[in-house]
């Protein structure tokens, strides 16, 4: 972490020269930028030299337009599109995690003598329904009963000791879950709320229950507008009892809310016992961690759906707890060890080798893109685009970015409907999109832009302009 630092120190002394430059070419750089874009920049008050731009023809033509390509920038969610083109390449679109079980004990008359062992080794969607299954496939081996424990194997990841709300203060946001090599429903929880205007009061609901977590039936219903319904709740989530001390506006109708579990170290014990249970199974020891069986195969193995789906998962939501995981296989699968370093090894050489120097101001972190240190360059993920458009992935790559006014994280985008597959970024001051956008003349374009700027999130006009501008292909005047 401290080389990483000092690293990017060079490299934010390197933006900051490469700023001051801009700033005195100001009028230049406010010339090569189309004018919608530079009008959407100045209503949000972000300079020109903050935002760097490459639109390019996919068949490796000359930039149509490029801004501040070599400056290295914070790409926010944009840096999925490494962790996801990486891993199809060197993974393969068809890899999958295995989930081994072990029956680790005589099963006779509907009892395991013995515990049930599970090992993870970082599947991304092992949501509820395929732990339900998994479950299921115990109970078909004819267990119902367990004398022993639950051990869980999570010794595939190694990663440093945290805490959700170390990035942004906010534990309880889904999108900043801790990966885990057993990453169990992403360890969240999904609050229902339908009012009952009858009744006076809304019907609350939690999927998944937890074992041992008390859920009040109802709350107070309110006749007001529905604005900031979260807040007017007056939620409190902590174990044992979730607590809802306000009202819920019956203007809303029926809202739900996804949160993250406060224990995330029980979670997994807390959801296998209580599914465990409804299904009709006992269980006389407790969920805990431990080893997996070394010396025999296991009893059966759980396999996860190819990656080409989970990539998709991971671009068109932008799903950050996904993204770490497939980082830290990468270390695992390629490197041989799950932990941040070996992944950031396993990419930053995979880069070197496709991209050679122009790689060179890239700053790897968590493969996610939640990350303040991480850095790279518009030409960099333009190069990336280009070369996966050339690539034998291109496919599935393409399919899993957000499509332009249609689903995924571009489903309000204003402007080209159905015309750009392209990836959002986001934090508090970068606001980011890299894909590939179809132009009315039938030419296809890699388009990365990137704004770094404290209003970069009122910035956002300025890439829907571009991405209307690339698509009309109106020379630049």
């Amino acid at each position: 972490m401290r080389a990483m630092r000092r690293r990017l120190s060079r490299l934010t002394t390197r933006w900051l020269a490469a700023g001051l430059f801009c700033a005195a070419a100001g009028t230049a750089l406010a010339q090569a930028l189309p004018p919608a874009v530079m009008q959407a920049l100045a209503q949000a008050q972000v300079p020109a030299q903050h935002m760097a731009v490459v639109v390019q023809p996919v068949d490796g033509g000359a930039p149509r337009l490029q801004a501040q390509a070599d400056v290295p920038m914070n790409p926010a969610s944009l840096m999925k599109l490494v962790t996801t083109t990486a891993a199809l390449e060197l993974l393969g679109p068809a890899y999958t995690w295995p989930t081994p079980v072990w029956l680790d004990g005589r099963v006779r008359n509907g009892t395991l003598d013995g515990s049930l062992v599970i090992q993870g080794t970082g599947d991304p969607k092992l949501v509820l329904e395929r732990v339900w299954l998994l479950l299921r496939r115990v109970q078909q081996a004819g267990v119902q009963r367990i004398r022993g424990d639950i051990v869980l194997d999570r010794s595939a990841f190694a990663t440093p000791a945290g805490r959700p709300a170390d990035f942004d203060g906010e534990p309880l946001k889904p999108y900043n879950v801790q990966p885990d090599a057993l990453l169990l429903n992403h360890k969240a929880v999904v609050y229902t709320f339908t009012p009952e205007p009858e009744r006076r009061r809304a019907r609350v609901s939690a999927e998944p229950a937890l074992a041992g977590v008390m859920l009040p039936a109802t709350v107070r219903l309110d006749a007001g507008p529905c604005e900031d319904w979260r807040t007017q709740l007056q939620a409190s989530f902590e174990p044992p009892r979730v607590r809802f001390r306000g009202s819920y506006p019956a203007a809303c109708g029926e809202r739900q809310w996804p949160v993250a579990f406060p224990e995330a170290d029980r979670y997994n014990a807390r959801l296998l016992q209580a599914l465990w249970r409804e299904m009709g199974g006992t269980l006389r020891g407790t969920v805990r961690d431990g080893a997996a069986p070394a010396d025999r195969a296991p009893s059966f193995v759980v396999s996860s759906p190819p990656l080409a789906d989970v990539v998709r998962d991971i671009n068109k939501f932008s799903n950050n707890v996904m993204a770490q995981q497939l980082f830290l296989t990468l270390g695992a699968a390629r490197a041989g060890s799950g932990t941040p370093e070996a992944a950031r090894q396993v990419v930053q050489q995979w880069l070197a080798e496709r991209f050679g120097p122009a790689a060179g101001g890239t700053v790897l972190d968590n493969g996610s893109g939640l990350s303040r240190e991480q850095r790279t360059t518009a030409r960099l993920l333009a190069r990336l685009l280009l070369h996966a458009y050339a690539g034998p992935t291109m496919p599935e790559l393409m399919s899993s970015l957000p499509v332009s006014a249609q689903d995924g994280t571009l489903r309000r985008m204003q402007g080209a409907p159905g015309r750009a597959h392209l990836k959002t970024g986001s934090l508090r001051d970068v606001a980011g999109i890299a894909g590939y956008v179809l132009g009315a003349s039938g030419k296809r374009y890699v388009l990365v832009a990137l704004i770094h700027d404290p209003q970069a999130p009122a910035a956002r006009g300025a890439l829907d302009a571009l991405v209307q501008w690339t698509y009309d292909d109106t020379p630049v005047p």
